[in-house]
């Protein structure tokens, strides 16, 4: 088997083992039944802005020529923190984009990654949101009229619990925080009850989520390739979790390498 093209992050889909996908050029190669066998991925030394398609020498933010990082919306620095959003100023850098994707309803969660985390996502989103993390569980808890909104929330609550993951810890499947989604909520729900009201959030009342990620064997260690600085690498892939290959000889980040041509094979 052998394909070519730009990258894409995989696609996922949640069942009793999550299914990835990669998008690599016209292919929509299916990564699961991968499982066992030696892959070669090669850097063909071609890298095409994921929003114009132009060739670029260099990305930005997972995919993106510099031109299009400094002026689409979505590369904003707001996208990364929701809680400087900059909507109602007026000065977000297309106001249409901002009010189909940011003034809509966002949803804070907690996460089992390698420990409990808080996050937001759109509503509709969740599910990919959690799976590209890599989390084995999850919890909506509160839902806002919108991201900024949502943002301020997790700002506050990330005072008190993380609001980032360790993905060497997470690919190692270390945990060390194993206590119920549930119990927290509830003493978040307590502690910041006022400041709740003050952004207009309401309670989701949900179960929890859980997600298993296809893998034969575990890391012992985390060895993390970048195509940029080795062009081609090989292994046995033993595993998928989050964005992540995770291959007997190390792990390589699909997402981070969007808009980068290579070519895939396998045995």
């Amino acid at each position: 088997m052998r394909y070519e093209g730009n990258i894409l992050k995989m696609q996922t889909t949640n069942g009793e083992t999550v299914q990835y996908h990669l998008p690599l050029g016209k292919n929509l190669v299916a990564m699961n039944p991968l499982l066992g066998k030696e892959l070669t991925i090669k850097y063909e030394g071609r890298i095409n802005c994921v929003s114009t398609g132009e060739l670029i020498k260099k990305s930005y933010g997972q995919g993106y020529g510099y031109k299009a990082y400094m002026s689409l919306p979505e590369c904003d620095m707001c996208i990364v923190k929701p809680q400087q959003c900059h909507y109602a100023k007026g000065t977000c850098r297309d106001m249409k984009w901002g009010e189909e994707h940011c003034m809509v309803p966002y949803v804070l969660y907690l996460a089992r990654t390698n420990h409990i985390k808080v996050g937001v996502t759109g509503q509709d989103r969740c599910e990919t949101r959690w799976m590209d993390q890599g989390a084995v569980e999850a919890l909506p808890i509160l839902r806002f009229p919108s991201r900024y909104q949502a943002g301020l929330m997790e700002f506050e609550v990330s005072k008190v619990l993380p609001d980032k993951t360790s993905w060497q810890q997470m690919l190692l499947g270390e945990i060390s925080d194993d206590r119920d989604l549930i119990e927290v909520r509830e003493e978040l729900y307590l502690e910041f009850a006022n400041l709740v009201d003050d952004l207009e959030g309401e309670e989701v009342e949900s179960v929890s989520q859980y997600f298993h990620y296809p893998q034969l064997s575990k890391l012992s260690k985390v060895t993390s390739f970048d195509l940029d600085k080795k062009n081609k690498i090989s292994g046995t892939l033993i595993g998928i979790k989050g964005q992540y290959l995770i291959l007997d000889k190390g792990v390589i980040n699909m997402r981070k390498h969007q808009g980068h041509y290579i070519t895939l094979e396998s045995n």
